[in-house]
């Protein structure tokens, strides 16, 4: 399949759907309250019928608000919305009221979709007070609705069953169409809204297409749970389509584990917060070993790591290496599955020690690059080439290059058409076509590798002029399992200090705290060193708007709580 020969996301659905058995089921909700099964022909015949319904209240490029938790009519709706000439603006379920306000002002919709009362709920005033939303579909039924003739319900719009034709196509979708768009989860300010075209999912295809290939010999098994509203899902969900995949849909994140039990995916895709909880959890299981089984974990991590770095294995390593794949890794797997291919790590920058540990223990694990603007992956690592300080080659169909100053810029069709409603931040961060994306890396010159060394944005430079990476040293404290989350703070300051989030199964914290910072400083330079340290007791979550929907911490809004706590440090000197 040449996936240069596609106008749109829609003729390659149908392109896909064709080949299929229309019985052969496709996608699969695993939730025991409300269970969704839908085969390849049941898939199609609902994308059909919901956008003849949805053209009757839609114009070209018309926004339309998805509001859902991850279930199999995210996907129909997000394809239906496309084939009748609408623009799909996904939102995050964990959204308060506010943030949807700004949203709907931005975007202005004439459709919202929502699943349930639970999300109707947070949205309900906005849509009353805004005559621009024409029509609001719900999974779910819902109660208690005002101005009914506004509402319809999803199963009822579908009902009708079609023909078997699914010759279907939007004459009017080209490659540069705006397929979505989809907003920043905006560690600082407001979210911007990042207009991505059909050509530029397809492209990222392409790329995803050499990855996955070595990975899959038969058909392949998706589990998806990272929000479809963020732009790595987002783009999964059309990987999962080119590769005529079978998608399990998580229940929710406290039922992942079971869930993957349930699934048994061949490929899991995640963000490194994900991993980092993963390591930390397996860690721990493995620190509770003792006599033969602690010296099996030992021996499979240290061949593990050589075989990873390719380096050279006497015989009788080797043998090891065979044996622990029995008497270990194959049991790790088997509590993700037993199928598990690959985890692919996108979203952010994957700590080194994580990246070694997990693939060393039998779940190889692939590093990517990419920012919702480039729809959204720049680079991955293939799995018979994985080196984890880096995020891989460029896909195809990628130009990318170092500034002077270091920056990462990104050339090509995957590059987003632009800013919704913004001009200015458009022209700032888009020059001569290139994207200024911000990210601080270098290319290796022997393999082209991209490796990324910073966040130019996050960057602390302290009084003295250095620059030092606060994500550095951040990581090397989360990956104790004794702290949960941190921050680094020191920006204009003569030394740093930090911000700590301590697991709350542990006792003696200020102790075990200033020992494990006394051994992380010992290999941190002068400058990196943290001073001192405050333990807080409220996570940075989602709820108190300290977490992005993403998982990212708000730097900028933990600092400005804490402020007078940080600032206390440097009045003691």
């Amino acid at each position: 399949m040449n996936l240069k020969e596609f106008n749109n996301l829609i003729d390659l659905y149908f392109y896909q759907a064709k080949k299929e058995n229309p019985n052969t089921p496709f996608l699969e909700w695993l939730n025991p309250k409300n269970k969704k099964k839908y085969t390849w022909g049941e898939t199609s015949n609902s994308i059909q019928k919901l956008a003849e319904f949805l053209k009757n209240y839609l114009s070209k490029d018309d926004r339309c608000l998805l509001v859902s938790e991850n279930r199999p009519e995210w996907l129909i709706t997000d394809l239906a919305i496309m084939l009748a000439g609408g623009i799909t603006v996904p939102a995050y379920t964990t959204y308060v009221e506010k943030d949807y306000k700004y949203l709907v002002e931005d975007c202005e919709p004439s459709i919202v979709v929502v699943s349930n009362d639970e999300m109707h709920n947070k949205l309900k005033n906005i849509i009353k007070e805004k005559d621009f939303i024409k029509k609001v579909i719900s999974f779910d039924e819902l109660k208690n609705i005002e101005q009914k003739d506004k509402y319809s319900q999803f199963d009822l719009i579908v009902k009708k069953q079609l023909n078997d034709s699914i010759e279907i196509k939007n004459k009017n979708l080209e490659r540069n169409s705006p397929a979505c768009i989809i907003y920043t989860s905006g560690t600082s300010g407001n979210p911007k809204g990042v207009i991505l075209s059909h050509g530029g999912i397809l492209n990222n295809l392409e790329g995803a297409q050499e990855i996955l290939k070595p990975l899959i010999d038969k058909k392949p098994i998706f589990l998806t749970w990272l929000p479809l509203s963020h732009s790595y899902e987002h783009a999964v969900q059309f990987v999962q389509i080119a590769v005529n995949a079978k998608v399990f849909y998580a229940e929710k994140i406290e039922k992942l584990l079971e869930n993957i039990s349930q699934a048994k995916p061949t490929i899991m895709t995640a963000v490194p917060r994900f991993y980092q909880n993963l390591f930390n959890k397996i860690n721990m299981n493995m620190k509770k070993a003792t006599g033969l089984k602690a010296k099996l974990i030992e021996l499979t991590i240290s061949l593990g790591k050589k075989k990873l770095l390719n380096e050279k294995m006497s015989f009788y390593e080797k043998i090891m290496n065979s044996l622990v794949n029995i008497l270990v890794r194959k049991k790790i797997k088997k509590q993700f599955g037993g199928n598990l291919k690959a985890f692919v790590s996108g979203g952010g920058a994957l700590d080194k020690e994580i990246g070694e540990f997990l693939n060393s223990i039998g779940l190889p694990t692939l590093q990517g690059y990419g920012l919702t603007e480039t729809s959204p992956v720049v680079s991955c690592n293939p799995i018979n080439k994985i080196r984890v300080e880096t995020v891989g080659p460029p896909f195809k169909g990628n130009q990318v290059k170092i500034a002077e100053d270091g920056e990462i810029l990104v050339k090509g069709e995957n590059v987003m058409l632009g800013y919704w409603n913004k001009k200015e931040d458009t022209e700032k961060v888009l020059k001569d076509g290139w994207l200024y994306t911000g990210d601080i890396g270098e290319i290796d010159p022997k393999d082209g590798y991209l490796k990324i060394t910073d966040r130019k944005k996050d960057i602390i430079i302290s009084a003295g002029g250095d620059n030092i990476s606060p994500a550095k040293i951040e990581n090397q404290l989360t990956n104790h399992e004794e702290i949960d989350q941190s921050i680094i703070y020191g920006d204009g300051k003569n030394y740093l200090v930090a911000l700590i989030v301590v697991n709350k199964n542990f006792v003696n914290k200020n102790s075990q705290i200033s020992e494990i910072i006394n051994n992380i400083n010992k290999n941190l330079t002068s400058i990196e060193k943290i001073k001192n340290f405050h333990l807080i007791n409220e996570s940075f979550t989602i709820d108190n708007g300290l977490l992005t929907p993403t998982m990212k911490v708000k730097r900028n809004k933990v600092i400005e709580k804490y402020k007078t706590t940080l600032e206390n440090f440097y009045k003691k000197q």
